[in-house]
């Protein structure tokens, strides 16, 4: 399950770094929530792990906005949970993960990802 949301006020990470949507998703793994520097990011810039969905949502529902949290699909096998758009590491599909090196999903094909620094 993933869901993401926007916060009603910026939350200042560091001297020039803010949050302004965040993204929980839950696996077997465990609950995590991903946070984001810009409201167009595809990629987290940071994530923390949670015990239990409650304790996320004690830690956050009063930040989010009036939008709440906004369901949306798991990503696609191989893909980052954390996007915002099928991506993936490239080679990791025939396990040879190329790491820093992304594919996304076009028109069916899995093409080289460049990420925009400015919201990712």
């Amino acid at each position: 399950m993933r869901k993401y949301a926007y916060l009603k006020e910026p939350l200042k990470k560091d001297l020039d770094v803010f949050v302004y949507k965040i993204m929980l998703c839950e696996t077997a793994e465990g609950v995590y929530l991903f946070e984001y520097t810009s409201l167009d990011a595809v990629m987290s810039a940071s994530d923390l792990c949670y015990e239990s969905l409650e304790d996320l949502y004690d830690d956050w529902e009063e930040r989010i906005d009036e939008r709440g949290w906004i369901e949306m699909e798991d990503p696609l096998p191989d893909c980052q949970q954390d996007a915002f758009i099928p991506l993936r590491v490239k080679g990791r599909d025939i396990g040879k993960p190329e790491w820093g090196t992304y594919e996304t999903l076009k028109d069916g094909n899995w093409v080289p990802y460049i990420p925009d620094f400015n919201n990712d």
